[in-house]
């Protein structure tokens, strides 16, 4: 399958112009290190990102929308590959990772993770050079109408070296599987470790169940990261309390457009306005953060929760 994505991603770079042009523009694309409280992050500058960055995901402007991860709504010169039986590989036309993919179900069916969340862990495994990642439809997807992962090239979070030094507490433990917390405030994440696909799939469904559903809503908001590393599965949830930050709609210069997602999770934020890029400090990144994910009392009364369900 590696083979594969490479001969895709080969193909369309030199077929998809569109393609092509952000890819390149990628490799000039801005980059500064901030450290928020010893943990390190990276702010991107790139301007192609204001596609998902602004996009509109209310109910009316996805009605009023064509659906652009249905394959009948495809450019005819983007191409795919099968994954799975009912999903393709895609190359995404507007990149963070040099390479990236989006990988959408063939079906036109809302996002939602908990049933496909061993889909998640079978695409790190054949794609085991990736990190795989999945946006709740309140929590960075600009398809929430359409459910699909995306995956980028390993070695570009912050978060898949540093995971292991911001170990905290164990909350539990399968044969196959442990489920941790990280010290890493002001995100709020569990990592599962896992050599067992089942026991893995079991965690999640644990750590799922026990999240709060906010009012009208259908999943809880989160954000998930997983790839393969030394045999196992690493998986990275984020639980989320907030779409996007206060500043996303502040007037004047507070306003900074920035709506964070998994990759922003993981350690890299995305700014697609230069003006936000250069006034960006570690503190807006420390303000964004604690805005977006759970206060440190409601993780810990999440994994409370987690607790009392194994």
């Amino acid at each position: 399958m590696k083979q594969e994505i490479q001969a895709l991603i080969d193909g369309q770079l030199s077929s998809w112009e569109m393609a092509k042009n952000n890819y390149e523009a990628l490799k000039q694309v801005k980059v500064k290190d901030v450290v928020v409280n010893g943990i390190h992050y990276k702010v991107q500058f790139n301007p192609a990102r204001i596609v998902s960055s602004a996009a509109k995901v209310d109910t009316k402007s996805i009605q009023e929308r064509k659906c652009f991860l249905c394959p009948a709504n495809l450019p005819p010169v983007q191409k795919g590959i099968p994954f799975n039986g009912h999903y393709q590989i895609l190359v995404n036309p507007f990149p963070i990772f040099p390479k990236h993919l989006t990988v959408p179900e063939l079906e036109h069916v809302d996002q939602r993770i908990l049933l496909r969340f061993g889909d998640m862990l079978d695409l790190a495994t054949v794609a085991d050079d990736y990190v795989v990642f999945y946006n709740g439809p309140k929590c960075g997807a600009s398809a929430p109408d359409h459910a699909h992962f995306q995956a980028g090239n390993k070695g570009f979070l912050p978060i898949e070296t540093e995971w292991q030094q911001q170990k905290g507490t164990k909350v539990a433990e399968l044969p196959g599987g442990t489920l941790w917390t990280l010290d890493d405030y002001p995100r709020a994440t569990l990592v599962i470790e896992a050599t067992d696909k089942v026991d893995a799939m079991i965690l999640f469904g644990i750590i799922y169940g026990a999240m709060e559903l906010k009012p009208g809503e259908e999943e809880p908001m989160m954000n998930v990261l997983a790839w393969v590393e030394g045999g196992k599965w690493i998986v990275c949830v984020f639980p989320r309390d907030k779409h996007r930050p206060a500043c996303y709609t502040a007037e004047g210069d507070a306003n900074i457009l920035i709506s964070p997602a998994s990759v922003d999770m993981g350690g890299v934020f995305i700014t697609p306005l230069e003006k936000d890029f250069e006034k960006i400090t570690a503190d807006d990144i420390a303000a964004i953060l604690s805005e977006v994910c759970l206060k440190p009392a409601d993780f810990g009364r999440l994994v409370e929760r987690i607790t009392k369900r194994l």
